[in-house]
């Protein structure tokens, strides 16, 4: 049983990557009614949380269909972080995270994300009092290093785990690469496998199928597997990690029925939590991913990031539907 501190999360969780402008509560509720173990919040900016930033305090919404659930925050300044870290608190998650991973250059720029990993004595520091703050399990996910000539985690993590930690989730690159090139796990499983580890590992990168799950976690002993990029339009990715885990048999793709659902929940729920016109609008993002490979989609699409009223967008859906449910899903 893998446990972030009591928090019991089975054998080999899957978690959904935190990631900004994806990972809200109505794509969450995706992942988890289809199997995703531990959901993760958007990263949120400490600056914007203790300034009352709309923006900030909203991503703090979680419900209780969501649990467990982790609050991510980011940020370089101790007051700032220990702020935040109370008003996390009071949105009762049952983990906080922080992010020392996320590799773009205005989070970098400032020193936080993946920018402090040019100073690890800083992030110790952070981090220590961060959880000395906390009465709930703060958790990191973090990377490789900054570059080719930094990649120290096999010691940040023990450093880590030393001052408190719960657990460690780690992006198998460095904020070099960004998210180029092919993730490598080595060090990954050298985290794992290393004797004074006790907490749980988790990795990351690259995650796009069944059978690379299951690779993964059986050639680097990860406790776990954070997922982000490969769910996207696709949240069924996890029933079939874990139907493929359980009896080595990969499932077919969803259905265009499965497809077509998805998106209307997502909308719904999207309309629901956001308001109608934002709803509408920011939906426009997904529907390429959820119905990528259908041959003759384009013009569907552009009826759907185009329609503003909710009634004519569940029609198209509803016609996507009706169009598809004949045909083979064949690639574009």
């Amino acid at each position: 049983m893998v446990k972030i501190r009591d928090l019991e999360l089975g054998t080999f969780p899957l978690l959904l990557a935190p990631m900004e402008d994806v990972s809200d509560p109505p794509f969450r509720f995706l992942c988890k009614e289809h199997g995703c173990d531990m959901l993760y919040t958007e990263f949120i900016s400490v600056e914007g949380l203790i300034r009352d930033a709309e923006k900030s305090l909203q991503k703090l919404d979680i419900y209780d269909q969501e649990r467990p659930i982790g609050i991510q925050i980011f940020g370089a300044e101790l007051d700032s972080m220990l702020q935040a870290t109370d008003i996390v608190i009071e949105a009762k998650p049952e983990v906080l995270d922080i992010n020392y991973g996320c590799p773009v250059k205005k989070v970098v720029c400032k020193d936080a994300g993946a920018g402090i990993l040019k100073d690890i004595p800083k992030m110790i520091r952070l981090t220590e009092a961060v959880v000395k703050r906390s009465p709930i399990p703060v958790t990191v996910k973090t990377r490789l290093g900054w570059d080719e000539d930094s990649k120290h985690i096999v010691e940040v993590a023990e450093r880590l785990q030393d001052i408190g930690i719960a657990a460690i989730s780690i992006h198998a690159r460095t904020r070099s690469q960004m998210y180029k090139g092919e993730a490598d796990w080595t060090l990954v499983g050298e985290v794992k496998n290393n004797p004074r580890m006790k907490i749980p590992v988790f990795g990351n990168g690259d995650i796009d199928s069944p059978q690379k799950a299951v690779a993964y976690k059986n050639t680097y002993g990860v406790d776990g597997i954070m997922i982000g990029r490969a769910s996207i339009g696709y949240p069924w990715v996890f029933r079939e990690i874990k139907h493929y885990m359980a009896t080595g048999e990969v499932l077919p793709p969803p259905s265009i029925t499965e497809r077509v659902e998805a998106a209307r929940q997502h909308l719904t729920h999207s309309i629901a939590w956001k308001g109608e016109k934002l709803g509408v609008v920011e939906m426009r993002r997904h529907y390429t991913n959820y119905f990528r490979s259908l041959e003759g989609i384009k013009h569907y699409r552009s009826l759907l990031v185009t329609e503003m009223d909710p009634a004519n967008l569940y029609d198209i859906l509803d016609q996507i539907s009706s169009h598809y449910s004949t045909e083979s899903l064949v690639p574009a």
